[in-house]
């Protein structure tokens, strides 16, 4: 196994591990955000109204993956449907007040059990290390980004 594919393994490892812990440790003031609605509403927050199919490509899925969670979305007064100023036929997914108040929660106990694990299991040297590996990570994250798969998650809040 070359050392590539070694780092990879353990990067993979790591990081799947910290997002399982995160999705545990942040269920927000009343519900909590599943992994992929809170990736819909990080979107809408950062790239402002957008359609289905455009949501669908971001998160590398087909339109009809969403159908359930923006239906839950919807139901919850997360998100609202508008019809597209160019376009009569299609429909907007549009951030409501509470879909961002929702999104808030939710970083904010992320962030909040991340801070407080990092403080308790790192030196003020390692937490360096992490901060800088994180920002070698979104450099990883975004090369070819540009590919059909879809960009994944929109950036911090």
């Amino acid at each position: 196994m070359s050392d590539a594919t070694q780092a990879a393994e353990s990067v993979r490892w790591a990081v799947s591990r910290l997002s399982s812990r995160l999705r545990a440790e942040q269920p927000g003031e009343d519900r909590s955000l599943g992994r992929l609605a809170a990736s819909v509403l990080a979107n809408l927050r950062h790239s402002g109204p957008l359609t289905v199919s455009a949501l669908a490509a971001i998160e590398g899925l087909q339109p009809q993956s969403l159908t359930r969670v923006l239906n839950a979305l919807e139901a919850e007064g997360r998100v609202a449907r508008r019809p597209d100023e160019h376009d009569r036929r299609a429909q907007r997914i549009v951030l409501t007040e509470a879909g961002h108040a929702a999104l808030r929660g939710h970083v904010r106990d992320g962030n909040r059990w991340l801070a407080r694990a990092m403080d308790e299991a790192l030196t003020p040297a390692e937490q360096e290390i992490v901060r800088v590996a994180a920002g070698l990570l979104l450099q990883v994250a975004g090369h070819n980004a540009g590919d059909e798969r879809g960009s994944g998650a929109a950036p911090p809040l």
